[in-house]
């Protein structure tokens, strides 16, 4: 099976988000009980020894030490997105997870609903998703379709109507942790095609600080811009936060809200009363379909 660098980082979110499930409900930034069983083995056995509260507080410490906010960032961003999905539940016809990777949210869903999920990635990350799945769950609901994509080369809206997708559907698409690893013109290719979809439809997405691909501001994150910029160039889009209204408006979403770090910190993390910082290098934003 081929290597592909932007495929090989969709374990590390699933990862932390195990690690988050040790900590008590009151202090849990985000709740995923299947994130463990998601994983590899060796990945298992990992997660496991941080059930003992010293090594997690290290852990973590280190981390934080490294890239201040980096612990918060994505457990955070993962609330927000379940938090926005949960909320629109009553009001869409289906789901489409744009760059699934190893998220668990799509089986969560299944257990309660059975509306029908798309789950879109590159054909390595699908053909390790069903295998993990699998292992962890037994098989993959029949509300959920694995939807294999390059989203550089493929037409979108065709492939996904290969799999039941109708553009008369309302539907809540998420777009978690994949800008970044898209070149400009994917990001608005995908944009483009999502232009079709029906009035009512959803769009949660991620995106890292433009002027830190830029190079020019490391918000505390320098080891990761020398890692995912230098080292291995698999980050190559960003926008800055002042742009996002304009930009999604181009293709007919109207911007509803953003979280960022005031808003992680307000809402999740002191709420839990966990001295943690918040990053300023990742945003999630929410939007309607005009």
């Amino acid at each position: 099976m081929a290597r592909n660098p932007a495929a090989q980082t969709a374990f590390g979110p699933m990862v932390q988000a195990a690690i988050e499930q040790y900590e008590p409900p009151q202090r849990r930034l985000v709740n995923d009980d299947l994130a463990l069983s998601i994983l590899p083995a060796g990945q298992r056995a990992l997660v496991r020894t941080m059930r003992w509260p010293l090594l997690r507080r290290l852990a973590i410490s280190a981390g934080e030490r490294a890239v201040r906010g980096s612990w918060s960032l994505i457990a955070c961003r993962k609330r927000y997105v379940d938090a926005k999905l949960d909320e629109a539940l009553g009001e869409i016809d289906g789901v489409v997870i744009l760059g699934a990777g190893m998220d668990t949210r799509a089986y969560r869903l299944a257990r309660r609903s059975d509306i029908p999920v798309l789950e879109v990635d590159l054909p390595v990350n699908i053909v390790r998703k069903e295998a993990a799945v699998q292992r962890a769950i037994g098989a993959v609901p029949p509300s959920v379709h694995l939807v294999p994509i390059d989203f550089e080369r493929d037409d979108l809206i065709t492939t996904l109507a290969g799999y039941g997708y109708r553009t008369d559907a309302r539907t809540f698409f998420i777009w978690e942790g994949v800008t970044q690893y898209l070149t400009e013109n994917a990001v608005r290719a995908t944009l483009g095609a999502l232009r079709a979809a029906a009035g009512g439809s959803r769009l949660v997405f991620t995106y890292i600080r433009r002027d830190f691909i830029d190079g020019e501001n490391m918000y505390d994150a320098g080891i990761l811009y020398k890692r995912f910029r230098q080292r291995q160039q698999v980050w190559r889009f960003g926008l800055d936060p002042d742009d996002v209204s304009t930009f999604v408006a181009e293709y007919g979403w109207r911007l509803v809200e953003q979280a960022g770090p005031d808003y992680f910190l307000r809402n999740y993390i002191r709420p839990t009363a966990r001295n943690l910082a918040a990053s300023q290098l990742e945003w999630s934003a929410y939007a309607h379909k005009i």
